[in-house]
């Protein structure tokens, strides 16, 4: 694992630009950045996930290279990136225990979807900047894999609540903008603006 600043992070995401972008096309779809959370403790970085964001809001590359098709979302690797907060060991959808978020971490991953929408050209919206429990429930309309979501069994539910006020607790039916996806997508969206 390599620390990286957000600079080194918009590097990386322009120099996978043309790959990320054919990956994607072979199946017929526009890059996909998924956001998780690694199940884990604040420090311990996986190799699954391309970018791994520490409780200090630090961020830790796996690869050099960010079109390296990684395993963190089931059948939806190839062209997409995935960004995880180390968070959340032994969480469930009634507490995040004692691993939640830190708002470090939020404010870190939006920036990081910021910096990474812009440099592959991506609307920040549901179609391309994803949960992993919105993606486990095929939220953008793409099937390729029987739902296993918040809405259905549950067996993916990363990001469906952040523990703040904004966003505090389970509800992967709100239509409030209270879910998880919602509140980092609106985060990511203002960073790029300012």
């Amino acid at each position: 694992m390599q620390n990286i600043d957000f600079s080194d992070l918009a590097d990386l995401t322009t120099n996978a630009f043309y790959d990320i972008w054919d990956l994607a096309g072979d199946y017929g779809r526009d890059p996909k950045i998924y956001m998780h959370w690694s199940a884990g403790l604040y420090d311990t970085c996986f190799e699954d996930y391309h970018i791994n964001i520490t409780s200090d809001g630090l961020l830790y590359a796996s690869t050099e290279n960010l079109a390296k098709v990684k395993a963190h979302t089931y059948h939806r690797n190839s062209g997409a990136i995935g960004i995880s907060m180390c968070c959340c060991y032994g969480a469930t959808s009634e507490s995040l225990g004692d691993y939640p978020p830190t708002a470090a971490q939020i404010e870190s991953m939006a920036k990081a979807v910021a910096i990474m929408a812009n440099r592959l050209w991506l609307t920040i919206d549901k179609n391309h900047v994803m949960t992993h429990g919105e993606a486990a429930d095929n939220e953008d309309g793409i099937e390729p894999h029987d739902p296993y979501g918040p809405k259905t069994t549950c067996e993916r539910w990363e990001l469906e609540y952040l523990g703040t006020p904004e966003s505090p607790s389970f509800n992967p039916w709100a239509t409030d903008g209270s879910r998880g996806g919602d509140i980092l997508r609106g985060k990511a969206i203002w960073y790029s603006q300012h």
